[in-house]
């Protein structure tokens, strides 16, 4: 399964590519910068027409050019797209983006762990929940 990391901090991008490779994780993670690169990603346009369809989408949500609660409404409205699974995981705590992230419809908002050990942790939990546990839509 693809997995599509929409991540704008290097070193977020570094510590998740670390993540899937500790755990052996068997998903292919492809990674966008922005959201406009993530609605291009999913739509196959531009310079992803040949990108493959995510199983899963792990979202942050301060993301530049269009930023992640943007690209999950878009993801939500797209009958198409709608059904891949959206995991926020962001560095907010606030209160409202929690909220508006599960008013627009996202499977499940993870806050983002300082601790190296325990974000590798929780990339492994997410993995395990929608690759493992969870029957997707195919």
């Amino acid at each position: 399964m693809h997995v599509l990391l929409v991540e704008d901090d290097p070193g977020d991008v570094l510590m998740t590519r670390e993540a899937f490779e500790y755990h052996k994780l068997r998903n292919v993670l492809d990674v966008v910068t922005d959201g406009e690169q993530a609605l291009q990603f999913l739509r196959r346009s531009g310079d992803y027409a040949d990108a493959p369809r995510p199983g899963l989408i792990l979202l942050d949500l301060n993301l530049p050019r269009v930023d992640g609660l943007e690209v999950l409404a878009e993801i939500k409205a797209d009958p198409v797209l709608k059904v891949i699974p959206v995991v926020i995981l962001t560095t907010s705590q606030a209160q409202q983006d929690v909220l508006r992230s599960y008013a627009l419809h996202a499977n499940a908002y993870v806050s983002k762990p300082v601790d190296f050990e325990t974000f590798m942790g929780v990339i492994r939990q997410i993995d395990n929940f929608f690759v493992t546990v969870v029957k997707l839509a195919p």
